[in-house]
């Protein structure tokens, strides 16, 4: 099968020349071939070989494919197996498995074409966990049946809160007593022991079972009773409670740290009680959730699992209880000035749990000592106070005892600060009285000293230390007319009237426009005006230009913003509405009584969209309602339109948010359906915050290609609904995700499971018994009716084929076509007729379209009577 064409050189080859041979190959038979080609060089032998080789594929499949972890989510997961051909021909290859856990096998079967590779996509289902280890079996051309083993774990997503210093798991965090209107923090580690990232949200279940809110536990059934009806029902949670942060990512195997803070505040109650009675026991439960995964959002979606921990917050809220001996009013005795009178004062904690941090402030007239300081629990300490007046009357002050505890910013609240959070008063009274002193004048002999009164008649002798300034004594000169000079008697101008004994205070700059006469001759008197200390001219007339400068400044501004008001005034009422006419002149206010308000219930507060607080259950249930109550949207809007939706929809939501858009149920499940037909179910919406948001869904399978609407746009506080279509015209088990987003962001997936039965009628039994009827006259025919039955949501068609031998069968059965309804019954009546020689047996074969067959065997009893 070899074939050799050359021509031999005559002559001896010289050297650079060549002679060329050629062989050819022409196979017979799908066999190798092997030979020699021998070539003779002068004295040497060279042996060529020879080889021919028929064309072959080389299949070659993966041995293995591991999917790892996975978290069981109800979400697909996919991986390829490589198939590769190093062949020189195309090879076959086909993919068969038994087993259950692998869904999607495409494809199946194939051809793999000479020196590439081929891609096979397998899909696992995460719905439940545990360990995959299957085998599939590929088929390969010229190699035969090959193993691949298909291993993975599926594990749940587990979240764990640990304690920070013993990194234990922690159920429940005791704050202990704490005064009203003081913080505690404590901090935890929130672990995402999973292979997979998770985003989280912290809910505080104020409604959950074994909750208590400000109950004091200790005390009798009926004052626990009687205290839960004065306490206020409505109480926020949230402001008792921080968590920060309250929502978050966490990566796989991720520990986060985060600060719980709890701040007890006390209760307003419709009368007064004994604040030493109040109180406050608190037992809550904080709930970390996977962002969208809530048990109980909706009643008829409630979901079959979802990742959560629980952790249970207690705390007590005590009040701040001093006594004080002899009270709180603290009467001194008269005391005179420059003198001072002290009183003890006992402060005592009453409190069992908690110690006091004092400080006093401080107060006019009255000095505390010590000024701050601390009480343990059950003790008590002497305060002195002071009363050293400053003045002369009556006091009565308001001494404020201010109670430092620890205060926590809600911006930082890792940060805890001492500040005042309780007051306490006490009432200081006080009376200080003046000294009664005897103060003996003399008659001035005619020098006028240092220090006398206005006129020098008299001195007052020991009257204490003298003064620093001078006196200086002024009066109008309009108003005296003592020695008058008879040439200034009728002066008019308004100059100031100065007493002898002011020269020492008369040296002084002054303005220039005040005049000062003596007070007996009314002469004007010399006024000094010191030239370093006063304004000279130029000075003073550039003062009084800056003055106008700035008055002129303010006086414009003023001006311009009367304008401004008259012209907006002007456009308000510029319209061919208004015609001039003042509001509600002339008109009488109608008489409004309570009666006329109508009664509604209060709306719940939304959750602002950027809201530090955390989520609490009451709040999230009552913005459901208040979406679930409304109707159902069906105005059909597949695109942002309004500048207000495009604006909405462009926003990126926080955890806090998504976990508000209820999407479900999260999976839907057909059941049992039949092929070709076609199935509906509804994929939930519920839009509980105060935004719209549009909806994305994308499908890629060919079984639920007729869902629609596929986009749409969902007002604030609004439920709506999208019909999910499922049709396969293929047996089996199907299970593939749905995947939609949310304002084009956020991802999300709702598993699609559906059990595809085949076409299939049932018989109400398959062997059927004809008896005559009692008293039947001879020759009567033999009737019975059988019922066909179909399980299945689709219609099915049948026809009845008899099975007949040798010989003609005598039954016969009507109707012998026909079609059955969805979950409904036909009947069929077989009749047998009797005659010589005829069989008493027959069978017919329930025959249905794109269905089964089932046979129906009947028997004719036949009683003789003797």
């Amino acid at each position: 099968q070899f074939k050799l064409i050359v021509e031999n050189p005559d002559k001896p080859l010289a050297s650079g020349l060549q002679v060329k041979a050629v062989v050819e190959y022409t196979p017979k038979c799908a066999e190798d071939l092997q030979d020699e080609l021998t070539l003779l060089i002068d004295d040497d032998v060279v042996h060529i070989p020879v080889l021919g080789f028929i064309p072959y594929c080389d299949l070659e499949v993966e041995s293995e494919v591991n999917f790892g972890e996975m978290i069981a989510n109800n979400k697909l997961v996919t991986k390829e197996i490589s198939i590769s051909n190093r062949g020189t021909i195309s090879g076959v290859f086909r993919v068969s498995y038994d087993g259950v856990v692998l869904l999607n096998i495409k494809p199946s079967r194939g051809v793999v074409k000479p020196k590439s590779v081929r891609k096979i996509k397998v899909d696992v289902c995460t719905d439940v966990p545990g360990v995959i280890k299957e085998m599939m079996k590929v088929e390969l051309e010229s190699r035969g049946f090959t193993e691949v083993w298909i291993k993975g774990v599926v594990v749940e997503q587990v979240l764990k809160v640990l304690g920070v210093n013993c990194g234990k798991a922690v159920k429940c965090i005791n704050f202990g007593p704490l005064y009203f209107g003081t913080s505690k923090t404590e901090k935890i580690c929130l672990y995402n022991e999973s292979p997979e990232c998770m985003d989280w949200v912290a809910v505080l279940e104020d409604n959950a079972i074994g909750g208590e809110m400000g109950t004091d536990l200790q005390g009798s059934t009926d004052a626990v009773l009687h205290d839960l009806s004065l306490k206020t029902k409505d109480v926020d949670v949230s402001t008792l409670i921080l968590c920060v942060p309250s929502q978050g990512t966490l990566q796989p195997y991720e520990k986060s740290l985060i600060t719980l803070c709890f701040s007890p505040e006390k209760f307003e109650r419709d009368f007064e009680v004994n604040d030493a009675s109040v109180v406050q026991d608190y037992v809550l439960f904080l709930r970390f959730e996977t962002v969208g995964r809530r048990a109980g959002c909706l009643q008829n979606l409630s979901e079959s699992h979802f990742r959560h921990v629980d952790l249970a917050l207690m705390g007590s809220g005590y009040p701040v209880i001093l006594t004080f001996k002899p009270g709180t009013v603290i009467n001194f005795e008269n005391c005179y000035l420059g003198e001072e009178a002290q009183a003890v004062c006992k402060m005592k904690n009453e409190s069992e749990f908690l110690p006091v941090t004092f400080r006093f402030r401080k107060t006019a007239h009255f000095s505390i000592s010590p000024a701050r300081g601390k009480l343990k629990k059950k003790s008590e300490k002497e305060v002195m106070i002071s009363f050293s007046p400053r003045q002369i009357g009556k006091f009565e002050m308001k001494q404020i005892i201010d109670i430092i505890g620890t205060g926590v910013d809600k911006n930082n609240v890792d940060v805890l600060t001492a500040k005042p959070f309780h007051q306490v008063y006490l009432t200081l009274l006080g009376v200080c009285r003046s000294k009664r002193t005897s103060i003996v004048f003399t008659i001035n002999p005619g020098l006028t000293p240092l220090v006398s009164n206005a006129t020098g008649q008299f001195v007052v002798r020991g009257t204490g230390q003298l003064s620093d300034t001078a006196p200086v004594a002024v009066l109008k000169s309009a108003q005296t007319q003592i020695h008058t000079h008879r040439k200034n008697r009728n002066c008019e101008d308004d100059a100031l009237i100065a007493f002898p004994n002011d020269r020492a205070a008369s040296l002084r700059p002054s303005e220039r426009n005040k005049k000062y006469r003596t007070i007996f001759t009314k002469v004007e008197r010399y006024n000094y005006i010191d030239p370093e200390f006063a304004y000279t001219d130029a000075e003073r007339l550039f003062r009084e230009e800056n003055k106008k400068h700035y008055v002129h400044y303010i006086s414009r501004l003023r001006q311009r913003r009367l304008g401004k008001e008259a012209s907006r005034q002007f456009y308000i009422y510029n319209n061919p509405v208004s015609i001039g006419i003042k509001p509600a002149e002339g008109l009488k206010s109608p008489n409004i009584s309570i009666a006329d308000f109508p009664t509604e219930k209060p709306q719940p507060k939304m959750l602002p969209l950027d809201d530090n607080c955390v989520l609490t259950s009451r709040k999230l249930a009552a913005i459901v309602s208040k979406s679930t109550n409304k109707g159902v949207w069906s105005w059909l809007s597949p695109m942002p339109s309004s500048a207000q939706e495009k604006e909405d929809c462009s926003l990126t939501l926080t955890h806090k948010q998504l976990h508000q858009v209820f999407i479900g149920p999260s999976t839907i499940d057909f059941g049992d359906v039949s092929v070709y037909s076609t199935t509906t179910k509804e994929l939930h919406i519920i839009n509980n915050l105060s935004v719209h948001i549009w909806i994305q869904i994308e499908i890629e399978v060919e079984e639920l290609r007729e869902t629609s609407p596929l986009s749409q746009v969902v007002p604030p506080l609004t439920k709506t609904h999208i019909p999910v279509v499922f049709e396969t015209i293929t047996v089996g088990i199907f299970k593939s995700s749905l995947n939609y987003k949310i304002n084009n962001q956020h991802i999300g997936h709702v598993l699609v499971v559906a059990h595809a039965m085949p076409i299939e009628l049932q018989l109400s039994t398959r062997e059927l018994i004809l008896s005559p009827i009692s008293g039947c006259l001879a020759g009567t025919e033999f009737r019975r009716t059988v019922r066909i039955c179909n399980p299945r949501n689709h219609p099915a068609d049948f026809t009845w084929r008899p099975v007949t031998g040798d010989r003609k069968s005598a039954f016969t059965i009507k109707p012998t076509r026909g079609f059955v309804e969805a979950y409904s019954d036909v009947q069929c009546e077989v009749v047998w007729h009797p005659g010589f020689n005829t069989p008493e047996t027959g069978q017919f074969t329930l025959c249905v379209r794109k269905g089964n067959s089932i046979n129906l065997k009947c028997l004719a009893k036949v009683i003789i009577h003797v």
